[in-house]
């Protein structure tokens, strides 16, 4: 017995040697603090005193100094340690000046390096099964609008001058058509290509191959989220038109007005829809210019049953039926703008997201707010398709 406990003795003591993992932990939290404050104070010489970078690393420090951050702070959430060298899970959560009303939450893997008695950072990547962020694909450019902030990598202060003044021009007209109270600002994010577009979201290429830009944010927002970000795919929303392509900066934008009544009991006819009614709306772009897709399904005569279902919008849909989908939603919103006004269309949006959950929702809002039941309200839509596209 005496024997065992020396030996468990020794081994809690670390037999003489490095500090014991919980003494590691406070010493690794204290590293960070370090490595935290001189992100946020642009202090290069206190960064790279946290540092013994591995070669070829990516060099953080330089790679976020563009970007107005306000808030940077990590979290460590658990310590991996093997005798000199540890890995350490952590959250990031930053804050953009101006834009964020709340930190954003990034998911960081950390290799540490124990030397001359004290820890180093000798990388620092998105953790697994994460999305990367934008300084993890290269150095940040920022430029600032009226009511935006571009960022970019691998992108020219030419090109996101252009994104600012489609930004700039999308706020405005989603403030004309959205009634409800929101921040009036964007973010658009503009990565080097689709595959970084995919980085940052954590998922395949494949799945945005033909999408121009995503929006992302907390749905039902408490007013205390992050800001939105616009994700840009490059590759896509450089083939639009410049109709087309500030359609597309309204739409995102509109998501972004309208995330707080937004809710899970918000079908996506509706909300992509609501938001390619406001991308249009102004444009003077016809139904048949708007919706091929469907237009040539009506003519084919094959006109669509009901209202879109939620899967009918997944990205790995087959292109021409993802189109007809999103074209046939944005005709439910802009029938019930025609045919019982734009106030009633916002009414009708809010109505829907109030409820607690899917059941009920839509045939609720149909019958308080338009006095129409589903059925009716789909064979209008049907008859609406016929005339604006038949």
């Amino acid at each position: 017995m005496a024997l065992c406990l020396a030996l468990c003795l020794a081994v809690l003591a670390g037999c003489g040697g490095d500090p014991v993992p919980d003494s590691a932990a406070g010493e690794v939290r204290r590293l960070l603090e370090r490595r935290a404050h001189a992100v946020l104070a642009g202090d290069e010489k206190a960064y790279e005193r946290t540092e013994r970078a591995a070669a070829g690393a990516a060099d953080l420090f330089a790679n976020v100094r563009g970007l107005p951050l306000d808030a940077w702070e990590y979290r460590l959430n658990h310590l991996d340690r093997a005798g000199s060298r540890a890995t350490a899970n952590a959250e990031l959560r930053y804050r953009v000046e101006g834009h964020d009303r709340a930190p954003l939450v990034a998911e960081r893997t950390l290799s540490l390096e124990r030397h001359g008695g004290r820890w180093y950072v000798t990388s620092e990547r998105a953790a697994r099964n994460a999305g990367e962020q934008l300084w993890d694909q290269g150095r940040v450019r920022a430029v600032r609008g009226g009511h935006s902030l571009v960022l970019g990598v691998g992108r020219s202060a030419r090109e996101l001058r252009g994104y600012r003044g489609l930004a700039d021009r999308a706020v405005p007209a989603v403030r004309a058509a959205w009634p409800g109270e929101w921040p009036g600002k964007v973010v658009v994010v503009v990565p080097r290509s689709l595959k970084d577009m995919a980085g940052l979201l954590g998922a395949p290429a494949s799945g945005y191959r033909g999408i121009a830009a995503v929006t992302t944010g907390e749905a039902g927002g408490s007013g205390r989220a992050p800001a939105d970000r616009i994700i840009v795919n490059p590759e896509a929303y450089g083939v639009l038109g410049d109709v087309g392509k500030q359609v597309v900066l309204t739409h995102e934008t509109a998501h972004v007005a309208t995330r707080a009544q937004t809710s899970p009991a918000t079908p996506l006819w509706l909300s992509e829809g609501f938001a390619d009614w406001v991308g249009y709306r102004g444009t003077g772009r016809t139904a048949p210019q708007a919706a091929p897709e469907l237009r040539r399904a009506v003519r084919r005569g094959e006109l669509p049953g009901a209202l879109p279902k939620d899967e009918d919008f997944g990205f790995g849909r087959e292109s021409a039926r993802l189109a007809a989908s999103y074209e046939g939603a944005w005709l439910a919103c802009r029938m019930i703008a025609d045919r019982w006004g734009e106030r009633r269309l916002t009414d009708f949006y809010r109505a829907v997201g109030a409820h607690d959950e899917r059941a009920g929702a839509v045939e609720d809002a149909l019958r308080d707010v338009l006095g129409t039941t589903r059925e009716d309200f789909t064979a209008r839509w049907r008859t609406y398709l016929r005339s604006e596209l038949g």
